[in-house]
């Protein structure tokens, strides 16, 4: 559900800001959602310490959450693109995501990122859901 910061009916924010946060969980523009970096939560917003499997699960998890309020699915899915803590845990997580995303039809890139903090992992991604298909 978009909130009060709504520029127009093809672009605006989705979910609730973190306060502290000078960005949305998601924005929409058109017919693509823009998903901000999302971490492992659970569907009380409480983080999730694990494993990388069990930490790549629950933040594909948490962007299902945030692209539901829009209609959106995992298979919706375009791009997602992956900061990994450390590289080691590569070849784990490339499991746990083949398990987590299904069959969607997806281009990804991951990385190793330093600014990966309290996590072992973040994602962002983009979605293509048109709102011919939301609307109407």
């Amino acid at each position: 559900m978009a909130d009060s910061t709504r520029k127009s009916d093809r672009h605006y924010a989705i979910g609730k800001k973190n306060p502290n946060l000078p960005f949305h969980p998601a924005v929409r523009a058109g017919d693509y959602i823009f998903v901000s970096g999302q971490v492992p939560k659970d569907e009380n917003n409480n983080m999730i310490d694990g494993t990388i499997e069990e930490e790549t699960l629950a933040t594909l998890k948490t962007i299902e959450r945030v692209i539901a309020h829009e209609g959106a699915a995992l298979s919706d899915v375009v791009r997602i693109t992956t900061y990994l803590q450390d590289t080691r845990d590569f070849g784990r997580y490339n499991k746990a995501f083949l398990e987590g995303i299904g069959d969607a039809v997806l281009a990804r890139t991951t990385v190793e990122a330093r600014a990966v903090i309290n996590t072992k992992i973040e994602m962002d991604a983009i979605v293509y859901k048109p709102l011919s298909e939301v609307k109407g």
